[in-house]
């Protein structure tokens, strides 16, 4: 299955093809501040599968803690993946900025004791105070 998605801007626009795994809802405080909001959805997805298909020289990297790359587009800012120096491997993908349906649903709730404190989870996830 393919999976396409855009930046805010449309200037990156970018293909998946390959399966989306592990997704789950990251309530750290990182991740709030990235994207803004209460937690990150975001999945795994092997860096082989990810095609750029417009906008690479807009795509730039923070390295937001060492050997973690967070990739987003320079003209609207919008987040687009994470990559590890430890795994090139793999991407972090936040599920945000697709087009399409991912096919794939969080599992789990990791960070739960950095939540945001205005925000309640109401679901029957699973909740982790760490990473699992």
């Amino acid at each position: 299955m393919i999976n396409r998605g855009s930046c805010l801007c449309q200037r990156v626009q970018y293909e998946i093809d390959g399966p989306l795994e592990d997704a789950l809802n990251c309530h750290c405080s990182m991740c709030r501040k990235l994207h803004a909001s209460a937690f990150r959805t975001r999945a795994k997805v092997a860096s082989k599968d990810w095609k750029t298909l417009t906008g690479e020289a807009f795509i730039k990297f923070y390295e937001s803690s060492p050997g973690e790359h967070k990739a987003f587009c320079s003209e609207c800012g919008s987040s687009l993946f994470t990559k590890f120096d430890a795994m090139p491997e793999v991407l972090g993908f936040p599920l945000g900025t697709l087009d399409t349906d991912p096919k794939i649903k969080p599992t789990r709730h990791l960070f739960v004791g950095n939540k945001a404190p205005w925000h309640e989870i109401y679901d029957a996830l699973p909740q982790h105070q760490a990473m699992d």
